[in-house]
C-alpha cells in the first residue's frame, strides 16, 4: 500500500477556520491602531495651527504687523498664516510666514468632503476672538480652530472639543 502525501479536506477546513478566527480577532485591534494614529495626527495639526496663530498674535503685539483700531491681533484667516504678512519694523519689509501650509483635519476630510476637491481653510472650524468657547463661531479673525468632525475620540471626547 502506498500512502499519498497531502492534506485532507477536513485538515484544510480546520486550518482555514483557525486563520479566519485569528484574522477576525486582530481586525478590531487594527481599526483601533488606525484611529489612534489619526487622533495623533489631529492633535499635531491642531498644535501646528495654534502655534501659527500665537506667533501671528505675538508679531502683532510686537508691532511687526500693521494695526488698526478694530484689529484683535489675530489673523483674518488661515491663508494669511501661509501667505505671510509684511514686517513693518524691518527696513527691507520682508514677509513673515507663520505656516508652510494649512494641515488637513484627518477626522473631517473624508466625512465632510468625500471624493471632492476642497479648500483647506473650509476643513477646519474657525472660532473668532469675540466668540465664546462654548459656542465657537466664525468672525473677523481666527482666534482658534477645531475639528468639524462629529465623531467621538477614543477618550470619549468629541473631536470638535479638542
Amino acid at each position: 500500500m502506498h500512502k499519498k502525501s497531502g492534506f485532507t479536506l477536513i485538515e484544510l477546513i480546520v486550518t482555514v477556520a483557525i486563520v479566519g478566527i485569528l484574522a477576525s480577532a486582530t481586525m478590531p485591534l487594527l481599526k483601533m491602531t488606525v484611529q489612534r494614529t489619526k487622533e495623533n495626527e489631529l492633535k499635531n495639526n491642531l498644535r501646528e495651527i495654534r502655534t501659527g496663530i500665537d506667533a501671528y498674535k505675538k508679531a502683532f503685539d510686537e508691532g511687526k504687523i500693521e494695526k488698526s483700531v478694530t484689529d484683535s491681533g489675530y489673523p483674518p484667516n488661515l491663508e494669511t498664516l501661509v501667505e505671510g504678512v509684511e514686517n513693518i519694523k524691518s527696513p527691507s519689509r520682508e514677509t513673515i510666514v507663520f505656516l508652510r501650509r494649512v494641515p488637513l483635519d484627518p477626522m473631517a476630510v473624508n466625512t465632510l468632503f468625500p471624493g471632492e476637491e476642497m479648500d483647506l481653510s473650509e476643513v477646519w472650524g474657525l472660532r473668532s476672538y469675540k466668540s465664546p468657547a462654548y459656542d465657537p463661531r466664525e468672525g473677523d479673525d481666527v482666534f482658534d480652530v477645531y475639528s468639524r468632525s462629529e465623531q467621538v475620540g477614543i477618550n470619549g471626547v468629541p473631536y470638535a472639543k479638542w
